[in-house]
């Protein structure tokens, strides 16, 4: 009994010391927001910076070093599970809303958790408390399970770009960029203004860039008129192909280039050789260019927690100014955290495990098992923040929503439970 028991306690114990840990890291950048040290400004640049530079540095890492022609296969299924997941949150997300009349915000915080920064600072912190050497004591354990994690977040953030702009993006820093269709104007003011933004972004470039100022001036002069042909090409598409290629472009983001960057290295052999072996092994380019963009990539979890903690301290301070209004609302607040933290965990650790025990659709690695059973779970991303902005939500319904996400991430240690569970089914699966 005491050994059965010490089994569940070790594990349990391990798990929380990790969700600890990463809360820990977003008391820092509540620490720094407070200090005055990082300003709500800095922190959306260094979120922006983080999307766009950081995650695609380490997708290309991670993933290129991890997938071969042999193990490609083993990312096929978390790419399905992801879709499934995320699209069957999606759908439970709007039932919830309209049956039961809770907040719009309310579909995208069922739809979407945060599968980039706090999974791979868990991992990290679960790593050194030995709990994923207790599935497999192969050296590179921590970096599969973050090329796992990550390939899951990848496509998490394309469906939230593809089909939530208006409702999850907004303004949000990590959004793709968008110009706006100004379908009123004439051919002729289209191509003044375009020159006009030409110049101005010339005189920009000259001013910031290291390059020779002609160079500069030649570079951006390509740019605008590949734009404004192109933009030619695209006023004589038919309406549904506007639409259709509209929708396709919205997947096309950072981290989708990174990846598709990595698994083009990591699948060409003589790439694979070249970036990621040794040097000695025939990898030319792994001890300076490989590690540069590891070093780079390595950034991306942490700084993205601490900007996590930036956005909460902001929440808390118009709470703070806010005391008479604005009041949590407990039924979405409940009703999510059930789903995010215990409905998903007690769907995906038995489907998973029948998955691994019944099937062969996956491969025979434990540490796939165990982060599979782990993806849907955790807080709601932090997107919600900008959403009631583009819905134009009142100042007490901001409030609401900025208290509903201080909240969630005080109560990410409950994902200790889901971690033991999952650890014991994937330990279960290897047993059976």
């Amino acid at each position: 009994m005491g050994s059965s028991s010490s089994s569940v306690v070790v594990p349990f114990l391990g798990a929380l010391q990790a969700s600890l840990s990463v809360l820990l890291t977003i008391a820092a950048g509540v620490l720094a927001a407070q200090t005055n040290l990082l300003s709500e400004k800095s922190s959306k640049e260094i979120s922006k910076l983080c999307v766009r530079l950081f995650l695609p540095a380490l997708l290309i890492v991670n993933v290129g070093s991890q997938l071969h022609l042999d193990t490609g296969i083993r990312y096929v299924p978390i790419i399905l599970y992801a879709l499934f997941y995320n699209l069957s949150s999606m759908l439970l997300g709007w039932a919830i809303t309209r049956v039961f009349g809770m907040p719009e915000w309310v579909t995208p915080a069922v739809a979407f958790n945060n599968t980039t920064a706090l999974p791979l600072l868990l991992v990290q912190s679960l790593d050194a408390t030995g709990i994923l050497a207790s599935l497999d004591e192969s050296g590179d354990v921590i970096e599969r399970a973050k090329s796992y994690f990550l390939v899951n977040a990848m496509v998490g953030n394309s469906l939230t770009f593809a089909l939530g702009p208006k409702l999850l993006n907004g303004q949000e820093e990590d959004a793709p960029d968008a110009d706006e269709e100004k379908e009123d104007q004439t051919e002729e003011e289209a191509d003044s203004e375009l020159e006009s933004q030409r110049e101005e972004a010339e005189d920009a470039n000259e001013d910031s860039s290291l390059l020779p100022n002609r160079a500069v001036r030649n570079g951006t002069r390509a740019e605008y008129e590949a734009y404004k042909h192109g933009r030619k090409y695209w006023a004589k598409l038919p309406k549904w192909a506007q639409t259709t290629l509209d929708f396709a472009y919205q997947f096309l983001n950072a981290p989708l280039i990174g990846a598709a960057i990595g698994a083009l290295l990591g699948l060409v052999p003589a790439l694979h050789t070249a970036f990621f072996n040794e040097q000695q092994e025939g990898g030319w380019a792994n001890a300076w260019l490989t590690t540069a963009v590891k070093n780079v990539g390595n950034l991306f979890a942490t700084l993205q927690v601490i900007v996590v903690g930036v956005k909460l301290s902001q929440a808390m301070l118009r709470m703070k100014k806010g005391e008479a209004s604005g009041n949590v609302p407990w039924v979405p607040m409940v009703t999510v955290s059930v789903i995010r933290f215990v409905v998903w965990p007690a769907i995906s650790i038995p489907l998973i495990y029948l998955l691994a025990t019944k099937t062969s659709v996956l491969s025979n690695d434990p540490i796939l098992w165990f982060c599979m059973m782990l993806m849907p779970t955790g807080p709601p991303a932090m997107k919600l923040t900008a959403l009631a902005d583009v819905n134009g939500a009142s100042d007490e319904q901001k409030m609401s929503i900025a208290k509903f996400l201080t909240i969630s991430y005080a109560m990410s240690p409950l994902i200790c439970f889901a971690v033991v569970g999952s650890l014991k089914a994937a330990q279960a699966a290897v047993g059976g």
